[in-house]
């Protein structure tokens, strides 16, 4: 009788004795599977796929080395344009690692690496330090970026609906397919979709366009009966319906293999210049496969007027990209924190299977934060923490508010906040129409573990799990405004009672048992 009045404590979600001793969640019994729900259709997806070669370690590239030699390294002069020229001698010689030894290296532009293999690594974040000292000439730039354009091409239609979780799509014509190339999922965000979810008259800025909401690889096909069946690398996190005229397109112009690593970052000018843009993030990914970016530290910028901050606003932002990891990276202190997308250290967009490990963002806005449009899932916030999310007004404003890390546009689909420490807080919920009518912003999506001062507010589209807590304050009440059109309330298990919890991470425990 204990162990059945243990478990209705855990789906009431009420706080549990730690004398307890440890518990799994209902969600996620020993003998859990990818295929594993629960009578009244809740489940947990498997989130193991997250980060480089879907979730492999990192590499040590060991070259060819290409070291960059007779450049002022003292932070007095500009150095973009031999830089720049050592990145690209990488990239025409096939790739290797461009590696900055020990110094102050000032930039007045900005750097990018475009072509796949080529790493740029220094001797560590408190020895080899960027400084970049310009403001860009618009906004939703970078100063430092792995960057391509992948583009869409050849289309064939879904031929019957798929379902939440499949491996595969069935299409009506796939003579242009084939096993190994990229593909991106997709639908029109059409009135009955936007209906469906309680959201007419709210989304609006993507309303009778076709988004792509999930990129993947091809691993087979199956030719031998119609409809053509197409085997994913990663299952989908969301049904796609033949209704809003679901299909598969071609995907083709990532860079891949490509990291930055083991350096000091700053971009923080005068309070005046920093507020002039929105959106300048420090280090930029965009159409990005199985990169990264490790051990990388912001630190108080050189300008005179600068005043111990950082960055000017942004920190690092990962766009139209899959399989990135973001690892070991410490981020503080930005200038900009008011609206229109400054302030955010560590941002997503558009992207699948994104792993954000063992990082730390301090004094931005939002600190953590995924960002505008369809089309992200399948992200993972692994131990990170996040501290001192503060939104400002304008740059008159002098106290501003607190703020959270949170999912901001639009109902991003299947992702994971696992062992993270939030003295903050973090947001899922209905926007309503704010930011050009954002909405639902989350659904199906776990806080696992939780720990810290900070407040978890859900009120996901759907199912959504708040499972194991440890001091953070829990909302999941359909009476806030935030709540509308967003029943049924979130799943709150282990509040509470996160100390106690097995597994400590999902994610980990996903992946060792999908590599078995």
């Amino acid at each position: 009788m204990r162990c059945v009045s243990l478990l209705v404590t855990f789906l009431l979600g009420n706080t549990l004795a730690q004398e307890a001793g440890p518990w799994r969640s209902a969600l996620y019994p020993t003998d859990w599977t990818p295929k594993h729900s629960l009578p009244d259709a809740r489940f947990l997806h498997d989130f193991s796929y997250a980060g480089y070669r879907s979730g492999a370690k990192l590499p040590k590239v060991a070259g060819p080395e290409f070291v960059v030699q007779g450049v002022d390294a003292t932070g007095a002069t500009d150095v973009t344009a031999a830089l720049q020229k050592a990145i690209d001698d990488a990239g025409a010689k096939g790739g290797g690692v461009v590696r900055l030894p020990a110094g102050l290296y000032r930039c007045d532009g900005t750097l990018t690496i475009r072509t796949s293999g080529v790493v740029l690594r220094g001797d560590g974040p408190d020895k080899t330090k960027l400084f970049f000292n310009s403001v860009p000439k618009r906004g939703w730039s970078n100063h430092l970026s792995i960057a391509a354009r992948a583009q869409n091409g050849t289309e064939a239609k879904l031929a019957r609906d798929a379902a939440n979780r499949s491996f595969f799509v069935e299409v009506t014509k796939g003579e242009a397919l084939k096993a190994g190339q990229e593909i991106s999922i997709g639908w029109t965000i059409t009135p009955e979709f936007v209906a469906e979810h309680g959201m007419t008259g709210t989304w609006k800025s993507f309303n009778g366009k076709w988004r792509p909401i999930f990129l993947r690889t091809i691993t087979r096909i199956d030719r031998e009966k119609m409809p053509v069946r197409v085997y994913l690398d990663v299952p989908l996190r969301y049904p796609a319906q033949i209704r809003d005229g679901a299909s598969v397109r071609l995907l083709k112009g990532y860079v891949s293999e490509c990291g930055i690593e083991d350096l000091g970052i700053a971009n923080a000018v005068s309070w005046k210049a920093a507020w002039s843009r929105a959106g300048v993030h420090a280090i930029g990914l965009a159409g990005a496969r199985d990169c990264w970016v490790r051990n990388v530290r912001s630190f108080p910028s050189p300008h005179p007027e600068a005043k111990s901050y950082h960055l000017q606003n942004g920190g690092i932002i990962v766009a139209q990209s899959r399989f990135v990891t973001i690892a070991e990276c410490d981020l503080r202190k930005a200038q900009n924190r008011g609206g229109g997308g400054a302030g955010y250290l560590f941002e997503i967009t558009r992207s699948n299977e994104i792993l954000t490990r063992d990082c730390v963002g301090i004094a931005g806005r939002h600190n953590f934060i995924q960002n505008w449009d369809f089309g992200a899932s399948g992200l993972v916030w692994l131990r990170c923490r996040s501290a001192n999310s503060r939104s400002y007004k304008n740059i008159l404003d002098p106290i501003g508010w607190p703020a959270y890390c949170e999912f901001h546009h639009s109902l991003a689909m299947g992702c994971l906040i696992d062992s993270c420490q939030l003295d903050d807080g973090w947001f899922g919920g209905n926007r309503h129409n704010w930011s050009s009518g954002a909405g639902n912003t989350v659904t199906q999506t776990v806080y696992w573990n939780t720990t810290g001062k900070g407040k978890i507010t859900s009120w996901q589209d759907g199912h959504g799990y708040i499972i194991g807590t440890r001091g953070v304050k829990v909302e999941t009440s359909l009476k806030s405004k935030y709540g509308r059109h967003t029943a049924p309330e979130d799943t709150r298990e282990g509040i509470g009672a996160g100390a106690t919890l097995r597994p400590v991470s999902l994610y980990e425990d996903q992946r060792q048992r999908r590599i078995k």
